[in-house]
């Protein structure tokens, strides 16, 4: 039977790399974001053309989750797959963003994520049998000056994936998490700068340093030799390939920052961690 995959944030970038090379593997895929009639029509047009499913979803509204994941459930029957990619990146002194700009990242990026988790988790687990794959960030191991915000939302998201494989894995349901590093996607053309421009100014020449970052990353990664988000689609498309039980809990994509050396490091002492709280069966997938 064709499994059926719903990816979020797919309009452009990872999501719709990923979405276009998925249903080229013969996967039943429905590719989800905002706005499908309007500034997103000829987005959700393209993936049409390709036969790919598209649903209405903005992750930060509870009733537009629910209602997407409930048409696609009506009309296939179950979500096999969750990729959690939607997102948005920050950069700027952390001290001149505002708490609400704060909050909307959070909004998209942790609580979104964990708004559509919840959304498709009760099918997953009454079938027992289900992937989820998070789409985290090197950022999220290292950090880099002026990209705390982002780099937080990233971090969060380092331990619900954690959290959600233990709590479900013997249930029948895998969770893992892509680390993608620096790649040239809308994510950049779109990323929330500091909206306190006074504070950004009181930093003198240090309040000058994300732009001169900004301008670095954009610069190299419109080169020719700048990776490719088809690098991550492939990555996405290897784990749902992989038989239960098989996947790398982490899987980084690209530059990895020592992000790479880092989950080495940290796995054994979580593993000891967990064991030490009698829960070590929940490491192996049921």
């Amino acid at each position: 039977m064709t499994r059926t995959i719903l990816i979020t944030g797919t309009s452009s970038g990872f999501g719709r790399e990923t979405a276009e090379r998925l249903a080229r593997d013969g996967y039943r895929v429905f590719a989800a974001m905002r706005d499908i009639a309007g500034r997103n029509r000829s987005h959700a047009d393209a993936l049409r053309s390709q036969k790919i499913g598209v649903v209405e979803l903005d992750v930060t509204d509870d009733g537009s989750v629910d209602r997407a994941v409930a048409s696609i459930l009506a009309e296939a029957g179950k979500i096999n797959v969750l990729v959690n990619n939607a997102g948005i990146a920050s950069v700027g002194v952390t001290e001149a963003f505002t708490a609400n700009q704060a909050k909307a990242i959070f909004d998209t990026n942790v609580i979104g994520l964990l708004r559509v988790t919840r959304a498709v988790l009760p099918s997953m687990r009454r079938e027992r049998e289900g992937l989820i794959i998070n789409m985290g960030s090197v950022l999220g191991r290292v950090t880099f000056p002026f990209v705390g915000i982002y780099g937080a939302s990233k971090m969060a998201i380092e331990a619900l994936t954690d959290s959600i494989r233990l709590e479900v894995s013997q249930l029948g349901v895998d969770v893992v998490e892509v680390q993608p590093g620096a790649y040239p996607t809308s994510l950049y053309s779109s990323i929330q700068r500091p909206a306190d421009g006074d504070i950004t100014k009181s930093y003198g020449e240090v309040g000058q340093i994300p732009d001169a970052i900004y301008k670095t990353f954009t610069s190299m990664l419109q080169g020719k030799d700048a990776p490719k988000p088809h690098d991550v689609a492939e990555a996405v498309a290897k784990l749902v390939g992989q038989a239960k039980g098989s996947r790398a809990a982490r899987t980084v994509v690209g530059t990895s920052f020592g992000a790479d050396k880092i989950n080495a490091d940290i796995a054994p002492v979580q593993k000891a961690v967990v064991d030490g709280l009698g829960l070590g069966h929940l490491e192996e997938l049921a």
